[in-house]
This record gives structure tokens, sequence and C-alpha cells, in this order.
């Protein structure tokens, strides 16, 4: 019982792992592909996905950008895997929230 144990401990550490890393990996390729578009001075700064995004090669997130005190939160579609494979695309579905900032500075 206590093999059984360690064995579903460590397999639960590794998926904590990879959907860490699911995260950084669909961050820097979202943020890649505003890059290629022109759009370098949009900035990722939250990703939102389900639970088991990791283990699936289409998977529905919620991307929170930014761009000169606005902020936008964008449902996105990943097809593909960013972890583990070369091929993958980002697909903008629809603006979820807008969030305008308007400051005075002197």
């Amino acid at each position: 019982m206590g093999k059984l144990f360690s064995l579903i401990v460590l397999l639960a550490i590794g998926y904590v792992g990879i959907y860490i890393y699911y995260g950084v990996a669909v961050k820097q390729e979202v943020q890649q592909q505003l890059d290629d578009r022109g759009l370098s001075s949009v900035s990722v700064d939250n990703v939102e996905y389900g639970l088991f995004a990791p283990v699936n090669t289409s998977a529905e997130l919620t991307v929170t950008v930014t761009y000169r005190g606005s902020q936008a939160a964008v449902n996105m579609v990943v097809q593909g895997h960013p972890v583990f494979s070369d091929d993958v695309s980002v697909e903008f579905d629809g603006l979820q929230a807008l969030s305008l900032g308007i400051g005075f500075g002197q």
C-alpha cells in the first residue's frame, strides 16, 4: 500500500510540474505570436487554463494582456501542445473584459 501511495504522490508532483510549465510555455507562445504580428508593446500578464489543459492538444484559455495602462482579458484557443510539439497555433476567440486606465502625469 505504501508503494501505491508513493507512486500516486510521484505522479501528482510530476503533473503539477507539467501544469506549471504548460502555463509558462503558453505565455511565451502567445507573446511570440503578438511580437510576430508587430504588437510587441502588448504584454501578456496572466494565462488561465483548465486543470486538464496540459494533457490535451486543444485547450481554451483566458489571456490577460496590457497595453499602455489598458488591460484586456481575451479568450484564446491553443491548437497543438506547446510543451511537447513544435506545431502550435494560437487563435483569438473573443474579448472577455476590457479595463481602461486614465492617468494624469506631471
